[in-house]
């Protein structure tokens, strides 16, 4: 998205605008630091600090700032040769406008971002768009390449094809967004037929590369039904394929000593969907499954469950 942003004409405002474009769609990800801490550090800290409203007012001036010191030095290089023209308010635009562009992305899949942090904890999903959108990467590497090839063979309007792209991009994003919305209504009104129970949430995430199916999470009273929506099928919902899951805690004491552990409080904090499940190994020795049905069905799964070994006194057992 920098790049595009920046092959779309932005770039040519002030000097650096291109690496400020380019940099600033990237900053906030300075967080995936968290993936060399220690484990589900990154479930803590990811879409957090470097993605809410503080970050966002302080990140376009650090960066630049830092841009400024670059253009100095490399003008005290040149030697008196005269330097591209550097328009600091048009630096600072473009650093917000690139910086500002990242959580916004980010909030448009299932993962979500912390947009109020430090101040609340807060996620915000937009569930429209696959985590790494494969239409979106195309559009946008093809107007990418297009300007490229016009910029080699020196054609005007070199910045036209990115920024069609960016427009292609936009309008998939609202046909997205409005999809999702729909979905979300017709599996609300199918499966409140289906099973009778009022709907309290209801996900309708996208899939890769299909943008007619959609996998969905609904949270009724006691438990979540998860299942498949396909807009080229009638019913959109079949419901002999919906699963269940328990909305509730279990009772047991291994659960609560699960969510009292560092791994279990940050899985919980960043879970959407819940659902536990507990296996007795040894006299008192469990396992504690927790499964965040957004990104899994069973125990084990790759991403988005987590199973935490609890030894216990026999006493407190019961």
């Amino acid at each position: 998205m920098g790049a595009a942003l920046a092959r779309s004409g932005l770039g040519k405002r002030t000097a650096l605008g291109a690496s400020a474009l380019l940099i600033g769609a990237n900053l906030p990800d300075i967080d995936a630091l968290a993936y060399f801490g220690s484990p589900a550090a990154d479930l803590e800290w990811r879409r957090g600090w470097t993605h809410g409203v503080l970050a966002l007012a302080v990140l376009p001036f650090l960066l630049t700032g830092c841009l400024l010191v670059v253009h100095r030095i490399g003008r005290a290089r040149r030697h008196g040769s005269r330097p591209p023209e550097l328009v600091p308010r048009d630096l600072l635009l473009l650093s917000c406008v690139a910086t500002l562009s990242h959580p916004i992305l980010d909030t448009l899949n299932t993962y979500g971002v912390r947009w109020l942090m430090p101040f609340s904890g807060r996620w915000f999903y937009g569930d429209t768009l696959f985590i790494v959108d494969p239409w979106v990467w195309l559009v946008l590497a093809l107007g990418l390449f297009l300007s490229s090839r016009r910029k080699r063979t020196r054609r005007v309007k070199t910045s036209t094809p990115a920024a069609v792209a960016l427009g292609l991009a936009g309008v998939y994003i609202t046909t997205m967004a409005l999809s999702g919305w729909a979905a979300k209504r017709m599996v609300v009104r199918e499966l409140g037929v289906a099973f009778g129970t009022p709907v309290r949430d209801v996900m309708a995430g996208p899939v890769l590369l299909n943008p007619l199916v959609r996998e969905f999470v609904v949270e009724q009273e006691s438990q979540f039904q998860v299942g498949t929506f396909r807009w080229l099928q009638r019913p959109h919902v079949d419901r002999g394929q919906v699963r269940s899951f328990t909305r509730e805690l279990p009772s047991h004491p291994a659960v609560r000593l699960a969510l009292e552990t560092r791994l279990g409080r940050r899985f919980m904090g960043w879970a959407r969907y819940p659902t536990f499940q507990l296996q007795s190994l040894e006299s008192n020795h469990f396992l504690v499954h927790i499964v965040d049905l957004r990104y899994a069905r069973e125990p084990g799964a790759a991403f988005g469950s987590v199973s935490l070994p609890i030894s216990m006194p026999e006493a407190d057992q019961k």
